[in-house]
């Protein structure tokens, strides 16, 4: 079992950057592939940037090259860097786990889910 806290969302300025928090508790997030996704009004939850065990990452290509997924091993917590952020970015942003020997990008394969956090972007 993990337990999930996001922190970090806002109302930013187009152009502006924001960095998300995943604080990690009952486990150390370095045994799970961990993931950020987010969910638009409307939408479905989509993949915004993951991260296995071994380092390797994956970014949406929404989001490639303004997004940064890094983890904090000695404090537990997970990060997403947010750059250049566009009103499209608009959502609210879950952090999640999953029990994964490989690089996961889609929700059901994910086990355990932060509450979320909101982002808003204006123009």
């Amino acid at each position: 079992q993990v337990q999930l806290v996001e922190s970090g969302g806002g109302l930013v300025q187009a152009g502006g950057s924001l960095r998300l928090s995943c604080a990690a508790s009952g486990r150390s997030l370095s045994s799970f592939v961990m993931g950020w996704f987010r969910q638009a009004p409307g939408k479905e939850r989509v993949s915004v940037a993951a991260l296995s065990r071994s380092g390797a990452t994956y970014y949406a290509d929404s989001v490639k090259g303004r997004f940064t997924i890094s983890r904090d091993n000695a404090n537990n917590t997970l990060y997403l860097q947010m750059n250049s952020l566009k009103p499209e970015d608009t959502a609210v942003y879950y952090c999640a786990a999953a029990n994964a020997a490989a690089l996961r990008t889609m929700a059901r394969y994910y086990d355990y889910w932060g509450q979320g956090t909101q982002v808003t972007v204006s123009s």
